[in-house]
């Protein structure tokens, strides 16, 4: 099986050395930095923590060329500020000494981000379940003022099919296992997409599980990286914070809807979207890997992406979401739904 040449967009990094990283970033705040430049964990940016002259924690994220286009980041950026403006914690980007908050480096783009400490929790008390819960409904009380028009609207007759379409072309999926995959894609899709009609869609964070929320004792929860946003359903941003499936899960989901609607309705039966979402996301995580692989030449998530096991395993789970969803769940008879 070929692998696709590695974009340029890895060649760009090989050109931000410490030293230009500094220049960059004084430059565009206005301040000296110290020569702390520590590389943070990133699979797809390029993520480092830097510090000011006079002891403020920097973080300054490097955008990889091509996988956001500057209005893509805008989008991102408008939404963190208005957030910020309402006091919901989040982390906003740093204003730049020539305006805005994008700034650049050659032929990557850049934003500088005060640093903020917390730490992971594993499983929530029932007043953290509700407090997540309030700052979710805070948050898309925001979402829902404005449009966000360069952001994927996550569907899958949209996002979804894109994402096979990247998939399919990549060169990544075994000759004798494309058919069989696409065939199942296919039969997902046209069974999901009915379900998305008519949908209330805001601007959400996308991407909203427990390795995005970090706990500081002092003020709750922050909510950070919204490089994933995305215009589409709320309970895109409920699901993957839940121990299990919905079933399993029921007291978890009633607190986090109990906190939701302090300051925003809920619409319960969207709650039958989540299997949907699942399966949507199981594609999002492939089509993920095969960018990594097209632009790096290699993935460091999944050491066995690309290989017919994978292929083979991708398509039963999905399979198998397909049957859960044709099937429906006890949710059917739920007076949730």
């Amino acid at each position: 099986m070929a692998v696709p040449s590695p974009a340029p967009s890895r060649a760009a990094f090989h050109g931000l050395t410490p030293e230009r990283i500094l220049e960059a970033v004084e430059t565009a705040l206005g301040t000296a930095c110290t020569n702390l430049c520590r590389p943070c964990n990133s699979y797809i940016n390029r993520v480092y923590e830097l510090e000011s002259a006079t002891g403020e924690g920097l973080i300054a994220k490097f955008y990889r060329p091509g996988r956001w286009p500057l209005a893509m980041i805008q989008d991102e950026h408008d939404f963190l500020r208005e957030l910020a403006e309402e006091e919901i914690p989040v982390v906003a980007p740093l204003p730049l000494r020539q305006g805005g908050t994008i700034g650049r480096c050659g032929a990557i783009l850049f934003a500088v981000f005060p640093k903020k400490g917390g730490r992971s929790v594993d499983e929530f008390t029932e007043e953290q379940w509700l407090a997540v819960g309030r700052l979710l409904g805070r948050m898309h009380m925001v979402g829902a003022r404005n449009a966000a028009t360069h952001r994927f609207c996550l569907h899958p007759a949209a996002t979804t099919a894109a994402q096979v379409a990247y998939i399919r072309e990549s060169g990544l999926v075994p000759a004798d296992l494309l058919a069989p995959y696409i065939r199942t894609v296919d039969r997902l899709i046209a069974a999901i997409t009915p379900l998305f009609s008519g949908l209330e869609t805001i601007r959400i964070h996308g991407d909203c599980h427990f390795g995005n929320l970090v706990y500081r004792p002092e003020s709750s929860f922050l909510l950070i990286d919204f490089d994933d946003m995305v215009v589409g359903p709320p309970v895109q941003d409920f699901w993957m914070l839940l121990p299990g499936r919905l079933d399993d899960a029921l007291l978890e989901a009633d607190l986090l809807i109990e906190g939701y609607e302090t300051f925003r309705p809920f619409v319960r039966s969207t709650l039958r979207l989540i299997e949907p979402l699942r399966a949507m996301r199981f594609i999002h995580y492939s089509a993920w890997c095969a960018h990594q692989v097209v632009e790096d030449g290699a993935t460091a998530v999944v050491p066995d992406f690309g290989s017919p096991t994978y292929w083979r395993t991708e398509i039963d789970d999905l399979d198998d979401q397909l049957k859960r969803i044709e099937q429906g769940s006890r949710l059917t008879d739920n007076p949730w739904g």
